[in-house]
């Protein structure tokens, strides 16, 4: 990830044309009118060696011949003179690039490489950005840039549009334009050679222009640079996304029950989610949900009550609520009372509210009044169909002063056409969010909710857990080796049920028989009643050819099972590879749930983990939630919470309840086993048994394949760096334990903050003490590892449970991985033990071996004891003017300069 340049890219002072031409329906000639009328402020450098005047412009005939180096070039050549094109700007001294032209990626140079790689070749030595290629170009309304070959213009605002559809960018702008939405930046991303998504997100969440962010996505290629980089973007301001072919993806033919139910547009609505992004379905619900979040307040809950002047309208909302998933609020007996006082006594006596078709603006007031204060309540819908009696702006002005007295969020829904509009404009005056029918009013809603969700998952505190789990490696490895050696691809029900096992996952006893005689042998020792299943590599689903005969009560029965079963496979199956049966005791749980855990692998994002109800009718079903890991307890909880049958887990009639801690748990454990194991690509517990007795595997089915992949490599996001804990020694013997700082270490935090000295924490964070509220410590303790990093010192609690927290020392990288600036803190009664000083050995080690170039760090003048553990560790110092602080810095690395190298084809 790199943001390296980007600058000049996204706000130049100076603009070269390469390619600009006069001739009729060129693309260089539509560039060169769209930069002058656009009014760019600073110099416009047309290059073309047939011109000498282009647009009232002078026109070089070379990129040699310029004045200056450009920030900026906007290239329109033919395919095979880009590279070159590229290699002139970067040795001119430009640095950033916008190539509209298509077809790089397809054509060859003489030498094999595509144009697309060779134009990256060209850029890499001079870090020269490339924007495209084959995009139409990027607008910068608020410095008048107009770089590309749109056939209009975009209005000033501060919003910022990211599309890699070009068409799709001429239609948005068309779209926005109507309706007098602006944009901060307006950017086709084209084929992303170098400039992606990543990058960009990490450039706008730092831009002070932008308010929110839209994306138009047709894939993405760096699953773990995106998700890190939005994940990052999305804690400072909204990210709403499109992501088109829903349904490009069949199912295909799949070896699990997961693999067939969970397709790559299930995996990236996941991926979305847990990077924060809302999505939406088109481009008209992009806008409506960005300006519903730009204007959306805090929402405490999920209740929504509606306040209509019509019962249709008002039924056709909770329709829409329910079918999107939200909530109708149950309006406390204390407002039903006073909404009887205040209302006609034909109105609805419920949620919504139906203040009757002649409603005037005092009626709608007075029930607003009621319904807001109403602490069941957490966001209130106004609707309005127009009557020829109450004018469409009274209800309206009402609506507005209930906005502007309450907390809550308060939406409207004034449906009609030419009659309303005065109400609409009043509504965006105040801010309001409005929307023309009940749908798109309830779907907003949702958006709401959508936000709110994925912000808490960005910032909740996940339940710890049990310490003493501890995988066994050795034997996982040992079965999935054996499988490959043997050319295998799908484990056996034994070999799948043996790697639950080594994850703690509770397994019904399973045993192999070969024949008839050898299964009647392995159910008496079992016991009956027993399960009898066939055993075979080329049989995926057993029930689909009579392979599962259940409840065999004795010796007779299971050799007859035997024998029918493999007349059978025989019959339906002939080529089918026969190793015998499985058999295993029965499990008479008349009250279970039948569930469904799995894993598949998508070819972006890696493995996902799969939740939902199970059984033989599982594909018909369809009840399942995807989710991305690594998991905690918390994110385990919330993947289980987003099915229907998790409503049957609370219990119901006579169904008992079920432990959702221990399920949560047996999630964060496949999740586990499939960030340990990047071999195992499809995995299916189905089915899950979960009642009051707990949890166990029937049937485990496990497909694996070689992989050149290590460690988190295969993850797109990165899991806790379990191999950077270590154990040392403080100058008074004692022994702590320095580790990566987890979310769940929050508890802890807001305890060691409170045992830091007044003094020692104005030293630190140069201001005097205060207890930090939850949102900062989970900014502190939710780090995404990818890009921050902060190791804490801790032990266990004396004489209790848990562990305290000694000390932190914490490093921020750039996206361009160039300068980590830390900050360090050691608990006032652990002072002079030497913890201060091996907390920042960890951490310059940690960054030197990350290939930062330098750690850096901001330490008050008076703050004697840091200035010289600055100057033993081998900081140089630096006076900050203006400051009571000085500057030190500690050069790991020499800086990136040019010849950088490219990583994953990507300048760096």
């Amino acid at each position: 990830m790199t943001i390296r340049n980007l600058d000049k890219l996204f706000a130049p002072q100076s603009v070269a044309v390469i390619g600009a031409s006069e001739r009729p329906a060129r693309v260089g000639t539509v560039l060169l009118k769209n930069l002058i009328d656009g009014g760019f402020a600073g110099p416009i450098w047309p290059v073309n060696p047939k011109y000498r005047l282009l647009g009232g412009l002078p026109c070089f005939p070379t990129i040699s011949a310029l004045p200056a180096a450009p920030d900026l070039a906007v290239v329109s050549v033919p395919p095979e003179a880009v590279p070159q094109v590229i290699a002139e700007l970067g040795a001119k001294g430009c640095k950033a690039a916008v190539v509209l032209t298509a077809g790089l990626g397809n054509n060859k140079t003489p030498d094999g490489r595509s144009l697309a790689q060779a134009m990256l070749d060209a850029a890499r030595p001079h870090l020269l950005r490339v924007l495209g290629p084959n995009c139409v170009g990027q607008l910068i309304p608020g410095i008048k840039l107009n770089a590309s070959f749109a056939h209009t213009s975009a209005e000033p605002g501060r919003l910022a549009f990211v599309s890699q559809s070009g068409a799709l960018c001429t239609m948005v702008l068309d779209w926005a334009r109507e309706r007098g939405i602006g944009f901060s930046h307006f950017i086709s991303l084209g084929d992303s050679a170098d400039v992606d998504f990543g990058d960009v997100l990490d450039y706008l969440a730092n831009d002070a222009n932008t308010r929110a962010i839209l994306l138009y996505i047709e894939s993405v290629k760096h699953a773990r640079k995106f998700i890190s980089a939005a994940r990052a973007a999305a804690r400072t301001k909204p990210i709403v996304a499109v992501k088109s072919g829903r349904n490009a993806r069949a199912a295909q033919a799949a070896a699990s029950h997961t693999g067939a139910l969970a397709g790559g547009d299930d995996v990236y609505t996941a991926a979305l989610r847990r990077a924060g992004i809302v999505r939406v379905d088109g481009v008209e619900e992009l806008f409506d949900a960005v300006e519903t979040l730009a204007h959306m307040r805090k929402l405490p809950g999920e209740r929504l009550a509606i306040i209509t002047n019509g019962g249709g309208p008002g039924v056709m909302a909770v329709d829409k609520l329910i079918a999107y998933g939200g909530r109708l609020a149950d309006l406390s007996p204390e407002t039903l009372a006073a909404l009887d006082a205040a209302l006609p006594a034909t109105w609805s006596h419920g949620n919504p509210v139906d203040v009757i078709g002649d409603a005037p603006a005092e009626r709608y007031t007075a029930a607003l009044d009621i319904v807001l204060a109403d602490p069941n309540v957490d966001a209130v819908l106004a609707m309005y169909a127009p009557t020829a009696i109450v004018p469409p702006i009274e209800p309206a002005k009402a609506v507005v002063a209930a906005a502007a007295k309450t907390d809550k969020n308060l939406l409207a829904c004034w449906s009609g056409g030419e009659a309303v509009q005065s109400a609409r404009r009043a509504f965006a005056a105040a801010n309001v969010p409005s929307y023309e029918t009940p749908d798109a009013a309830a779907r907003a809603f949702q958006h709401m909710i959508d936000y709110r969700r994925n912000q808490k998952n960005l910032m909740e505190i996940p339940a710890e857990l049990p310490e003493d789990f501890i995988p066994d490696h050795a034997a996982t490895r040992a079965v999935i080796t054996a499988a490959l050696s043997e050319g295998r691809s799908m484990l056996n029900e034994i070999e799948g049920k043996r790697i639950l096992a080594a994850y703690g996952i509770p397994t019904v006893p399973t045993e192999k028989a070969e024949t008839s005689q050898a299964a009647m042998s392995a159910a008496r020792r079992l016991g009956f009643p027993v399960a009898l299943k066939i055993l075979s590599p080329d049989i995926t689903h057993k029930s689909d050819v009579g392979g599962v005969a259940l409840n065999l009560d004795d010796l007779a029965e299971v050799r007859a099972a035997a024998e029918g079963m493999l007349a059978r496979v025989k019959r339906l199956k002939p080529d089918a590879r026969i190793d015998g049966f499985t058999i295993q005791p029965m499990v008479r749980r008349a009250r279970a749930h039948e569930l469904i855990v799995g894993a598949l692998t998508d070819p972006i994002f890696g493995p996902a983990i799969m939740f939902g109800q199970g059984g033989v009718g599982v594909e018909v079903i369809g009840d399942r939630a995807i989710a991305l890991p690594p998991l905690n307890m918390h994110l385990a909880n919330d993947l289980i919470e987003r099915t229907k049958v998790s409503r049957l887990l609370s219990g119901y009639r006579d169904f008992p309840v079920v432990d959702r801690a221990e399920l949560a748990q047996l999630l964060v454990r496949v999740a586990q086993l499939v960030s340990d194991h990047a071999e195992i690509k499809e995995l299916d517990i189905n089915p899950l048994y979960a009642d009051d007795q707990g949890l166990v595997a029937l049937d485990a089915r496990m497909v694996v394949s070689p992989s050149s992949l290590h460690g988190p490599d295969h993850l797109a996001i990165r899991p806790y760096p379990t191999a950077l804990e270590e154990t040392i020694e403080l100058r008074d013997g004692s022994r702590v334990l320095l580790r990566p700082i987890r979310p769940e270490d929050e508890p802890a935090h807001q305890d060691f903050l409170a045992r830091v000295s007044p003094e020692d924490f104005r030293l630190r964070f140069f201001s005097p003490m205060r207890r930090l509220p939850h949102r900062e410590l989970a900014r502190f303790t939710q780090i995404d590892y990818e890009r921050e990093m902060a190791f804490i010192a801790t032990r266990p609690v004396s004489g209790g449970n848990g562990s305290e927290t000694l000390g932190v020392v914490r490093a921020i990288t750039d996206p361009d991985n160039i300068r980590a600036e830390f900050a360090v803190l050691v608990r006032s009664d652990m002072k002079g033990l030497g913890l201060g000083d091996a907390l920042m050995r960890k951490i310059i080690a940690y960054c030197r071996q990350r290939g930062t170039a330098e750690i850096i760090g901001d330490i008050l003048r008076e703050n004697q004891a840091m200035r010289t553990l600055a100057a033993e560790l081998g900081f140089q110092t630096l006076p900050v003017m203006g400051s009571d602080a000085i500057e030190v810095r500690l050069p790991l690395h020499p800086k990136p300069a040019d010849g950088q190298r490219a990583v994953d084809g990507k300048i760096s």
